[in-house]
């Protein structure tokens, strides 16, 4: 069974046992939370919602809260002296599903 959630903006496929990096969520190391926003739900059956699916939830455990790797941002424009040189670090939150619930 797998579900797709919408959160941060972004849409993720999920399934039972899997974990991925979303954008920055409120919260401890070892709290739970679940989805509300959950657009469709796969398996045997499937079940698209309108767009969203009235009644599914997807639980999940935070695992982590960090940042991503630097990024550099460099601008520039020819022949005219103009550099630009920053650097970039993405807060993300790592989670681990724990359930999905149709």
């Amino acid at each position: 069974m797998y579900a797709v959630i919408r959160t941060g903006g972004k849409q993720y496929r999920v399934s039972q046992g899997e974990t991925l990096r979303v954008e920055r969520l409120p919260g401890d190391v070892g709290a739970s939370i679940t989805f509300d926003e959950v657009l469709m739900i796969g398996g045997d059956k499937v079940n698209v919602g309108k767009p969203l699916v009235s009644g599914a939830k997807v639980s999940a455990q935070i695992t982590a809260q960090d940042r991503a790797k630097k990024i550099i941002v460099f601008k520039m424009r020819r022949r005219k002296n103009y550099r630009r040189k920053n650097g970039h670090r993405q807060y993300f939150t790592e989670v681990k599903i724990t359930g999905i619930s149709a």
